[in-house]
Order: structure tokens, then sequence, then C-alpha cells
């Protein structure tokens, strides 16, 4: 009955598409016991296999970026009709004030956002007190679950398909504006917001990986080691340095799969600026807007799309 604390969405390494995996279904019953007739009533006790989760993110004692929401995943199916009732039992609370909701992708996954982006410095809670709670499916939760995190600086980055560029802001302020190549008219990338799902020094990417090819005679194969990449979507971008594309910028013009490239300077330097959470916002690309659930895009749903998706609506952290 274990709870993995630290979450990071397992992802295709690799620039790309890909799809994302449907939940499995629950067929579990369950019930309470009646106390015998000659006893003296007692609390029921839940009846029936437990409600677990996988994870919550973010880990306890992170610190974020302005853009992250929290995302809980469940071990099971969670029924329609029992999904107001947990929301209600996942309480948000912050240190500024905040309107925000509970919205569902699938019978697994259910994200918390806030109505526009954290206030930096914001330090947030979420107590899942789930005990005896139901989940629809014949499955009864056990314990609660409390993390608390801390919105750190608010570190954005804009990248422009069609002007080859990247503008890093950090609170408001310009940083540095750096040379880019996003993706190319084949394999573009994806437009919208993605908050950093992680990163790491080195990432192995493969075409194989995100369906591209797995023919080493394809002139779109590639199998490579990289450095300094930071996660965007699970289904493989990355903003990273790549060895085929060593001077990005409008000069060289040259597509990736999909990723946004770096020199290898720039790469390195805006590794070290980022965290999780962090938003980085793609404009003129042809491809639409990453799925709110491709990694953390949450905020590439207008609000009344991110409540239609809500069992209890909208609710003031504070």
């Amino acid at each position: 009955m274990a709870l993995v604390m630290a979450a990071v969405l397992a992802g295709t390494s690799a620039c790309g598409g890909g799809g994302k995996t449907k939940a499995s279904s629950d067929d579990g019953k369950g019930g309470s016991k009646k106390p015998a007739a000659s006893a003296k009533p007692s609390p029921t006790k839940p009846a029936g296999p437990p409600m677990l989760l996988e994870t919550i993110t973010p880990q306890t004692g992170a610190t974020v970026g302005v853009a992250m929401p929290i995302s809980v995943i469940f071990t099971n199916p969670v029924g329609q009709k029992a999904r107001a009732d947990i929301e209600k039992h996942m309480k948000v609370t912050s240190s500024k004030p905040m309107t925000g909701a509970w919205h569902w992708f699938g019978d697994r996954r259910a994200d918390w956002r806030p109505k526009s982006y954290w206030a930096a410095g914001t330090k947030v809670k979420i107590t899942a007190d789930l005990k005896g709670v139901a989940n629809g499916n014949g499955r009864y939760g056990t314990r609660s679950y409390v993390h608390d995190f801390t919105v750190g600086d608010d570190v954005r980055a804009d990248v422009s398909v069609t002007g080859h560029t990247m503008k890093v802001t950090k609170n408001g302020a310009p940083v540095r504006t750096l040379s880019i190549n996003a993706g190319s008219a084949e394999y573009p990338t994806w437009n919208g917001v993605m908050a950093v799902i992680d990163k790491q020094e080195k990432v192995h990417m493969t075409s194989c990986s995100v369906g591209i090819s797995c023919n080493k005679g394809d002139a779109n194969y590639y199998d490579l080691t990289l450095p300094w990449d930071v996660h965007l979507t699970q289904s493989g971008t990355y903003v990273h340095y790549s060895t085929g594309d060593p001077n990005p910028g409008s000069g060289s013009a040259r597509g990736s799969h999909g990723c946004v490239h770096l020199s290898i300077t720039d790469a390195k330097w805006f590794y070290g600026q980022v965290k999780q959470g962090d938003p980085v916002s793609v404009t003129g690309s042809p491809r639409a807007k990453a799925s709110a659930d491709n990694g953390y895009a949450s905020f590439n749903l207008s609000w009344d799309q991110w409540l239609a998706g809500s069992a209890s609506g909208e609710a003031t952290a504070g």
C-alpha cells in the first residue's frame, strides 16, 4: 500500500509525437457489514479493497514554477459519481488566496490548477483526507496524504518558431534571448504552454521510440544521447542541444523532429535556469496546442474548459 512520493511523469525519451496509455477498468465490488441485531450499533467499516494513490505531484518539499498543477494519480479507476466527493476530500490551501479547481483526465488522474498562474513565493499544501472515502468502484481510502510545496521565482520561456528565438524572463524582467530551431514542417513542435516536467543532464533519444523510424537507413532515423535536456511533454518534446543542429537560429533554419534546439552553451545555461513547473510557451508552429494531460500542459485549456472537467467546481485556496 505504497504511495510514490516523488512523481515524474513517465514519457518517451525522444523528440516527436506519441500516444497516451488509457487506464484499465476496475470491476471490484464492496459494501458495509451490518451490525448484529442484538448489538448496539457501531460505525460501519468499509468493505472491499483499498483505494490507493500512485503519485501526488509536486513532491513534498519541492520548489516549482508558476504553471505547475497539482496532479493526483489513482491506482484504480474512480467512478463518475464518486468524483465530487473525492475532490472535496482533496483540499488545497495556499498562503496567497487563489481560485482554482480540479479537472479529471480519464478515470485515474485528477489535476488541480489555479485560474491563472501561481504567484511567486506562494506556499501550497494539499491534504488528501481519503480515509473511508469511496471510489465508486468498490474501493475505499485508508489514510490521509499531505504534500507541501513552494512556488519559486516566476521563470518563463517564450519560444517563437518563426522568429527562431526563445525569450527568458525572471519575475517579469528580461534575462536573455536565445537562438533556437523548432520542429520541421514534417515534425512540428507543439504550440501552447507546457510546464517543465523534469530535466536531465543526458537523455538517450531514439526515433524508433516515438514512432518516427526504426530503420537505420532512413533519413529520419536517430539514436543519440544528448545533453542538457529540459522535458516538456510525455510524447517526447524537450528543449536541448542536438549534435545534428549545433548552431540553431534563423541562419541555419534546420528543423528538429519536434524538440526545441539550443546551442551547447545556451542549452547548458537554460538547463540551469529552469525547474519543474516553469512554463515554456510556443507560438508560430503549424501544430495544435499540446493536450493538457500531455505532461503538465493544463494552461492550454481555457478556464471554462478546465471547469467542464471538474465534478465540484471552482473553489478558493487560501
